[in-house]
């Protein structure tokens, strides 16, 4: 009877496990660079020929950071792409390639770039006007577009050669790469749109490129790191535990088998480790922490009044190379859409789903806290969140004072276990569902099939 009984328990089991393989498996290529906080998140590198030339094009290069809360930090971007056909680029205004590569075939004028594959950086600031266009020159930092949107954009003009010189005769170009600065975006194939139109600045005269082409990049975080970067802990004023990030989250302490992996904060050798190798190239170099990540997150629920209630986020830096500037934060709980102060951030709401109201990004009030200090002494920045309590809603029990989701400069922060989070004091995660429920699911289907 036992073995008749489990015979349509095996079926299913089966069933729902090659279910379950084929959706996880199948899903992974596809949702990689999907944000569900940011569905339509992207940077779009629009190419407009302005002129044509005896041997080619004038074109202006524009990259739209159309992200809501990522952006391009220090050291900048680098665009790079593979020619079509031979062409070379005679000059650029507001950006430069990386190499010139092989011009020895010229002779008089020399081309800026003969590379076949040429890798384009920006300009610093203090570049001359001569060598500027508009919104060129930022050291190839772009600003997110709800942080920031009147720097959401980076400019170059390029003269290009040995290229078509007709709409009909002019090949885009092909194999996009964006760094930022490292991997981490994935562009797509170029597309010829319609051309692009620009007003005047007095509004009465409409002029449009010759040609146009867009090419789509978006941002996948599993590309572009192999550990994560930031991770939240927790607290509150009715439970004396601390939740500290998961031990090893961005990787494990171990100065045995990797001297230098990090740095204790009281290390009299801090100095000569911050200026060691590594520092030219921003390599992350960490203090000694028992997560390891550059980024820590706190939520602390301060207080707790009749008609509202209290939260202290803190953000701190244990980077020792890095300062973090323009930073923001993205957080997600279900009693924002009652969010009624903020203290010392600045706060806009996040809709990706107009029915939903549960997100929100903060960032530093310019000039005040916007720039986030290397680890040390200086090394966080801190507000409080005040929120009105929806009776209907709100509650301190099963953690649901604690964020669903934290992002740090548009990457996910790794949360703490659930069942670790501080609950009230007559309340138990283990009183709710046995620890071992799950284990023991499990070993009654496995004893199923195998009978």
């Amino acid at each position: 009877m036992e073995t008749e009984t489990c015979r349509p328990i095996s079926k299913l089991a089966s069933l729902a496990a090659s279910i379950a393989f084929l959706f996880v498996f199948s899903s992974i290529t596809s949702t990689e660079a999907y944000d569900s906080l940011d569905p339509n998140g992207n940077i779009t590198i629009k190419w407009d020929i302005m002129q044509w030339t005896p041997d080619g094009y004038v074109a202006v290069v524009t990259m739209f950071n159309f992200q809501q809360y990522r952006h391009i930090q220090a050291p900048g971007w680098t665009l790079g792409w593979a020619w079509a056909k031979k062409e070379v680029i005679w000059s650029m205004v507001g950006a430069q390639t990386t190499e010139q590569g092989d011009c020895s075939k010229y002779k008089g004028n020399i081309p800026h770039c003969c590379k076949k594959d040429p890798t384009v950086v920006d300009l610093l600031p203090g570049t001359p006007y001569n060598m500027q266009i508009a919104n060129c020159c930022k050291g190839g930092v772009i600003n997110s577009w709800v942080q920031d949107p009147a720097n959401a954009a980076s400019s170059f003009q390029v003269s290009v050669g040995a290229a078509g010189t007709t709409n009909k005769t002019v090949r885009v170009p092909k194999n996009f790469t964006l760094k930022a600065p490292g991997p981490g975006y994935t562009c797509g194939l170029a597309k010829i749109v319609k051309p692009t139109k620009f007003t005047t600045q007095d509004g009465r005269r409409t002029t449009q490129a010759l040609m146009t082409w867009n090419v789509t990049c978006t941002y996948s975080q599993f590309l572009s790191q192999k550990t994560p970067t930031c991770c939240v802990s927790l607290s509150s004023f009715y439970n004396d535990t601390i939740v500290n990030c998961p031990t090893c989250t961005c990787g494990c302490q171990n100065n045995i088998t990797q001297p230098g992996s990090c740095v204790e904060g009281d290390s009299p050798y801090l100095a000569s480790a911050v200026n060691g190798p590594g520092k030219s190239t921003f390599t992350p170099l960490v203090q000694c922490t028992s997560h390891m990540c550059p980024i820590r997150v706190h939520w602390h629920v301060k207080l707790n009044y009749k008609e509202y209630w209290r939260v202290k986020v803190t953000i701190t830096n244990f980077n020792y190379r890095m300062n973090y500037t323009q930073w923001n934060l993205v957080v997600q709980h279900p009693n924002l859409d009652n969010l009624t102060t903020l203290f010392s951030f600045n706060y806009k709401s996040l809709t990706p789903y107009s029915s939903i109201n549960d997100t929100a990004m903060l960032w530093g009030v310019k000039f005040y806290n916007d720039l986030l200090m290397e680890a040390g002494p200086y090394g966080n920045v801190q507000s409080e969140l005040l929120f009105r309590k929806d009776q209907s809603t709100f509650t301190f029990d099963k953690g649901w004072a604690f964020p669903r989701r934290i992002y740090f400069n548009g990457d996910n922060c790794v949360m703490p276990p659930p069942d670790a989070y501080p609950w009230l004091p007559n309340a138990s995660p283990h009183s709710l569902i046995p620890s071992s429920f799950p284990t023991m699911t499990f070993l009654v289907v496995l004893a199923c099939v195998l009978l």
